[in-house]
């Protein structure tokens, strides 16, 4: 059976029990649902909002292609990446993916390198508007986030 992933990027919320209804609903043939939802931190109460920004067209385009890389990898069948733009508060949802499958680990893993590549090399700039009124910089990417990346890389090259 073929599934094509979801990709949603989006300025409004979302609602993770809808969310996995949608994608599970009717189906006898699932056996596992893993989700990861990220939320806005607050960074030590220094944080107002963080301000996502990105190219339409060009996001939704490249996190498609990344998300059907996992439908290759993996047995899924279902896969849904939904990423936010435009001011987030703390507390606030950011990103959501879902991935179901027959089983447990194609669902864990798929959702896994959905969100280190959501975390690393997704076209998305983020940018601080900090507690005291002003606003920060354009937030780097970490390089322990690229390390967790990498590692698809090298499981890749082994297969």
């Amino acid at each position: 059976m073929s599934m094509t992933p979801t990709i949603r990027i989006q300025s409004e919320d979302f609602d993770l029990a809808a969310e996995i209804a949608a994608l599970s609903e009717g189906r006898r043939d699932i056996g596992a649902v893993v989700s990861f939802t990220g939320l806005c931190r607050d960074e030590g109460g220094t944080l107002a909002a963080l301000e996502l920004e990105h190219y339409p067209g060009m996001a939704q385009a490249e996190i498609a292609r990344v998300a059907d890389e996992a439908a290759a990898r993996w047995p899924l069948m279902g896969l849904l990446a939904i990423h936010r733009y435009g001011l987030v508060k703390p507390g606030e949802q950011i990103v959501l993916v879902i991935a179901t499958s027959a089983h447990r680990r194609a669902a864990f893993e798929a959702a896994d390198f959905m969100m280190d590549y959501l975390k690393t090399r997704a076209p998305f700039w983020k940018r601080e508007h900090l507690a005291d009124g002003t606003t920060g910089g354009w937030v780097e990417a970490k390089r322990e986030d690229d390390d967790a990346a990498s590692r698809w890389e090298e499981t890749a090259a082994r297969a």
